[in-house]
């Protein structure tokens, strides 16, 4: 058992739900073409809204003024950093659309369909053009188009028949790079052209990994990801005439992105190293990394590189600082934080810095997860969640997350488990729950618990299970199945039958359905199975109280799922909370709802563990 977790005994000040959900979230970066101005996504206001910081980050703005829906800034126009792009859906119903804003503060919904869900890809390489993907043909697939810039006419590239996800179009418009999930560990790409129709490009046997990703300048090669003869992912290029194909880069762990600045003199590719995301930056004439060891340490995200590459923008947090904004010049090597996103209320000593812990499950298999331990009191042993993730599939990672920091603030360990099926730790561990969810990984969660008592600092008679999505499920599937095993259970629009969410899985996922159906089972074949571990079917064994939060609007986790067991559970004359958002989908996006629902589940804590 691994673990560099450091004992601190303090006396922290205890803060309010408000107090932590004023602190400001940032997403989605992109630098103006003039290389002075940033546009970001900031909830400042209570929900996400496009704003604006210079360079320098002395003068900042708020761009758009939605109360209802959020916006997700995209970026600026070629010309001009006076109008931009953003994407908004309608009360987290996840049909996206994409909205221009002009120098006048018009906005126009350059996809106005209805049903029609859309989202941009990148500008044109001459940049009078971008491109993006619409399922208005079709429900089920996304197809591609581009759209001219004056005209805001739109032609078809790419009609999507057979479930592509399209990953890249060439600088010359010549090839779209496509690639064909076929299970969760095995898939294939292709490029497609007017001349030669679409091409296989990754032939071969048993489960390898095959993601295109980005074009050189010249359309002659290819980079994409494999985990071919190697457990993890690792990047390579394919010569699109010859078929030759050579290694790049190589890391102990997944490399998760890669892509070409603008003029394609850097290589930018990530890292998933152990629950942190890494940055290496490679300049692309001599093939040899910049240094870039004076970086402040955290998670990078979001990263943007100006048109004139002078300057690389991105967000940074780590589990005990929310993200800022910052941003490096390439010829100075200077970097500057533009942002202090904490509530000033706060002091940053008050928080708890995560660490990163291995622990052995019951067949001896290392489980990873990321512990939060409050700042104890001496000879004080406090209650403890187990955290599961999203997914299935998803990673907990060494994030800054409100949620966390208020219940360790509040006296609660988190240990934020990473159980077998999770990405990040190798093809092998990732595909170990195949066809058994609510199985081994349940396992691996219960295990946890081990890793708790030994600390020495965690009361076992207190210990329950909390998860959001998938991680609902799992909680669910404890109180079910494992019913002597957690105290209290909150879920978070999570599934609670299978059968229904299987078959139910909104159109526009329809390229991703058999490979669900692949991982958890089929819910038209294997009926039987999906049943025995779904915990709707079997919520006459939940016998502890229980919390669920759920979304009106949510196209994944449809809110009869939270209905249903709520009820069941109910019969059992079990305490049973349920709280519903109705203008909400799978997740929050407001600020209010999350002071609601997080208030509710640390009051359910605090009266039942």
């Amino acid at each position: 058992m691994k673990s560099n977790i450091n004992q601190k005994i303090v006396k922290p000040q205890r803060y309010t739900i408000e107090q932590f959900m004023m602190t400001e979230s940032l997403l989605n970066v992109s630098i103006s073409h003039d290389d002075q101005t940033i546009l970001y996504g900031s909830d400042k206001s209570g929900i996400y809204n496009a704003h604006a910081i210079d360079v320098n980050g002395k003068v900042s703005q708020q761009l758009t003024f939605s109360k209802d829906n959020l916006i997700l800034p995209i970026t600026y126009f070629p010309d001009s950093k006076n109008r931009f792009l953003y994407e908004s859906d309608q009360g987290g119903n996840e049909i996206t659309h994409i909205y221009l804003q002009d120098e006048n503060g018009h906005v126009t919904d350059l996809t106005p369909d209805n049903n029609e869900k859309a989202f941009f890809y990148k500008w044109s390489d001459d940049q009078t053009s971008f491109f993006y993907e619409s399922n208005k043909r079709d429900e089920r697939f996304m197809d591609l188009y581009e759209m001219d810039n004056k005209t805001w006419n739109s032609k078809m590239l790419f009609q999507n028949e057979d479930g592509f996800e399209i990953r890249n179009i060439s600088p010359d418009k010549k090839y779209i790079a496509l690639h064909k999930p076929i299970t969760s560990n095995n898939s294939d790409m292709y490029v497609y052209s007017k001349e030669k129709g679409i091409e296989h490009l990754s032939p071969h046997d048993d489960d390898v990994q095959f993601i295109p990703l980005a074009f050189t300048k010249e359309t002659t090669d290819l980079y994409f990801l494999t985990d071919e003869n190697h457990e993890f992912l690792y990047l390579k290029r394919i010569n699109l005439e010859t078929r030759e194909v050579e290694t790049v880069a190589k890391e102990e762990w997944d490399i998760v992105l890669a892509k070409f600045s603008p003029q394609f003199n850097y290589l930018l590719y990530a890292i998933n190293n152990n629950g942190s995301v890494e940055i290496k930056v490679v300049d692309t004439t001599t093939f040899e990394p910049i240094d870039m060891n004076d970086f402040p340490s955290g998670q990078i995200s979001s990263i943007s590189i100006s048109h004139s590459e002078k300057l690389m923008a991105f967000l940074l947090n780590s589990s005990h600082s929310p993200a800022n904004l910052y941003v490096y010049h390439f010829e100075s090597k200077e970097i500057h934080c533009l942002t202090d996103t904490l509530n000033s209320e706060i002091n940053k000593d008050d928080l708890v810095e995560a660490g990163v812990i291995h622990y052995p499950s019951f067949d001896g298999l290392s489980i990873p997860a990321i512990y939060y331990q409050p700042h104890l009191n001496e000879n004080k042993k406090v209650p403890a969640l187990v955290f599961v993730h999203g997914g299935p599939g998803g990673q907990s990672m060494v994030d800054y997350n409100p949620l966390f920091q208020y219940l360790a603030n509040q006296g609660y360990a988190i240990l934020a488990v990473n159980n077998r099926g999770s990405s990040g730790y190798g093809k092998t561990f990732f595909k170990a729950a195949d066809k058994k969810h609510g199985e081994v990984d349940l396992a691996d969660c219960i295990e946890g618990k081990k890793f708790l008592k030994e600390t020495g600092k965690i009361d076992e008679d207190r210990i329950g299970i909390i998860g959001g999505s998938y991680g609902g499920f799992m909680v669910l599937a404890a109180l079910a199945f494992e019913p002597d095993s957690f105290k209290i259970g909150v879920d978070i629009f999570g599934v609670s039958n299978w059968e229904r969410t299987l078959k139910e899985i909104p159109a526009w996922w329809e390229s991703m359905r058999d490979v669900l159906y692949k991982k958890i089972g089929d819910p038209y074949q294997e009926t039987d199975y999906i049943r025995s571990i779904s915990p709707l079917f079997h919520a006459k064994n939940i016998t502890k109280p229980l919390i669920v939060l759920q979304g009106a609007n949510d196209p994944r986790v449809l809110k009869v799922e939270s209905d249903e067991i709520v009820e069941a559970v109910r019969e059992n004359s079990v305490p049973v909370e349920y709280i519903v958002f109705d203008d909400e989908g799978h997740g929050f996006t407001k600020r209010k709802n999350q002071i609601e629902g997080y208030e509710a589940v640390k009051e359910f804590l605090d009266h039942y563990l």
